[in-house]
């Protein structure tokens, strides 16, 4: 069933126009500015550029899906196949089905919505022109690796978007930026290294490297070692961008130095292609590799999944000093752990669950470090010490709005059942419950209750981040500071009020959600309520895709 019956043809050139648009746009963002569109200011043109190339990209990227035969979600759509360098078999091959779908549509989606803030809220750094281009090849990089369907140019997508993100750091980020970038393009550099020589392992091994044909041969054209080696390569390159516990540690350091939203672009977007690659390289090309090293990949996915509550933990307590886009940074960490485990199954429920928790992930914690980035904004700090209690700030007085909002991040965060965050995490661990054939069950229920005790802990930390900065600490005897208690006209006009939020000598007013503000993050808090009351939607388009995955490409 099609929404709208779209010709072959035009589905194609939809496919192409996404993966390429933002790149000629990226080049059309350096050149200058037609006298005509300049606008008001000189940089008002390259910013009001980026809204409209991601926002074409975004329409295409609905009309694509609009022409998606949802009958059919495990068959490879839009499909484009040309040789591209013949004495390789490397190949220009592009199309979608049920798996990548939904990940087209979330980055379209986040991209557009970053341009969109960005073109209101520029953070502090050099041309506005080398931000836009550099967002939009980081859009261009990550669509292409939801779209190609050759090895090699996986490899190369794969790769595309770290230059830019390293540069989105170093160069608009805060402070300890230069750090953090040097510590990101480091690690994913050395990984993508190891990733290399296994996707040219199989490439060599089985004499082709497109991802559709190996699929289908389910590993039978590769010997038992060489799936094993080319899992463990490939597998170190995409657990560094997902990131698995112990390879996370870059993540926190770029997460705090980020500009906002590089940190929405990170976490909703960035660190799906690692597990993304787990699901369609690892699962279907090297099956008896998966199997060998899933047990493990199971295990650290779990002590990520705790490590990072209690990291969050130690950073919400009183005294910590802690910073909140940190204490987010470190609870993806946490959620990668879900996605992570669910994979390892190696069964439908479970890598439904993994494809879910991913799609909620980008959802979510897009929308938490948006407010984190507005949080900052307004009080010049993230110290989760300052947000609470040195000021008396609790944001359900001073900006209601935003504290509600912020409130319900956080619990769909922590997994409310209806909202979005619930589904992928349940079914991970019911996958968990029964294992594919050949892992260890009695090991998998271990894992599975590790990860449901991972779920009170993040229950824990995201509702005492709630108490502290939504609500304030309980300091009747603190005094605020003349500076405290006046509006931060910085921040834009001060709103006519709501009730409940009236100025007060220890609930000083701040800026509440500005019409931009709210433009950019309504569409995420509305999916995340979409998602959590009809899970068949996503479910619908994924779980055929995987049935034909982990069959060996027969539905």
């Amino acid at each position: 069933m099609t929404v709208i019956d779209i010709s072959a043809s035009v589905m194609q050139f939809l496919l192409a126009f996404v993966v390429v648009a933002p790149l000629l746009g990226a080049v059309a963002a350096l050149l200058p500015a037609p006298p005509g569109l300049k606008g008001k200011n000189p940089d008002q043109a390259v910013l009001r550029h980026g809204v409209t190339v991601t926002g074409a990209v975004l329409i295409a990227t609905i009309v694509l899906a609009v022409g998606f035969d949802h009958d059919h979600p495990a068959t490879m759509q839009a499909t484009t196949d040309i040789s591209w360098i013949p004495a390789l078999d490397v190949r220009i091959h592009l199309g979608i089905d049920g798996i990548s779908l939904p990940l087209l549509l979330l980055t379209a989606l986040l991209t557009f919505l970053c341009a969109l803030y960005s073109y209101f809220k520029l953070p502090a750094g050099p041309s506005p022109k080398a931000f836009v281009a550099l967002v939009l090849v980081l859009e261009s990089g990550t669509l292409a690796t939801f779209a190609v369907l050759d090895l090699l140019l996986f490899f190369l997508a794969f790769e595309m978007v770290l230059i830019p993100m390293y540069f989105l750091i170093a160069r608009w980020g805060g402070g300890q930026r230069q750090a953090a970038a040097w510590k990101f393009i480091l690690y994913t550099l050395l990984g993508s290294v190891v990733m290399l020589l296994g996707i040219l392992l199989i490439g060599l091994k089985s004499g082709t490297f497109d991802m559709v044909a190996l699929a289908t041969d389910n590993g039978r054209g590769l010997t038992t070692s060489v799936q094993v080696i080319a899992a463990l390569a490939i597998g170190i390159g995409l657990a560094v961008k997902t990131p698995m516990w112990p390879l996370h540690s870059w993540l926190p350091d770029a997460h705090t130095a980020a500009p906002t939203v590089g940190s929405v672009l990170l976490a909703g977007v960035l660190l799906k292609m690692g597990t993304y690659g787990f699901v369609r390289i690892l699962l279907p090309i090297a099956p008896d590799g998966m199997r060998t090293f899933a047990p493990y990949l199971a295990a650290f996915a779990v002590v990520g999944i705790v490590y990072g509550s209690l990291a969050c933990l130690a950073l919400a307590r009183t005294g910590a000093k802690g910073d909140l886009k940190r204490l987010i940074a470190y609870s993806s960490v946490g959620h990668m752990g879900f996605v992570l485990l669910g994979i390892a199954t190696m069964t439908p429920t479970g890598v439904n669950g993994a494809l879910f928790a991913n799609i909620a992930h980008g959802l979510i914690t897009g929308l938490l470090f948006f407010l984190v980035g507005a949080i900052k904004d307004r009080y010049g700090t993230a110290d989760l010490d300052t947000l609470a209690g040195a000021t008396g700030a609790a944001l359900y007085g001073r900006a209601p709005r935003l504290g509600a909002l912020l409130a319900f991040a956080a619990i769909a965060s922590l997994g409310l059942p209806g909202l979005a965050g619930f589904w992928g995490e349940m079914l991970t661990l019911f996958g968990a419950y029964s294992p594919a054939e050949g892992l260890s069950r009695p090991a998998f229920r271990t894992f599975m209750a590790i990860g449901a005790f991972g779920t009170l802990l993040t229950a824990a930390y995201m509702l005492i981040v709630v108490r502290r900065v939504c609500m304030g600490e309980h300091t009747p005897h603190s005094r605020l500071s003349p500076d405290d208690r006046a509006p931060r006209a910085a921040d834009g006009p001060e709103p006519s009020g709501a009730a409940g939020a009236r100025p007060t000598a220890t609930t000083p007013q701040l800026a509440d959600i500005q019409t931009y503000e709210a433009a950019a993050w309504t569409p995420l808090a509305a999916l995340t309520v979409l998602a959590g009351l009809w899970p068949a939607v996503l479910l619908g388009l994924t779980d055929p895709a995987v049935q034909k995955l982990l069959a060996g490409g027969k539905s």
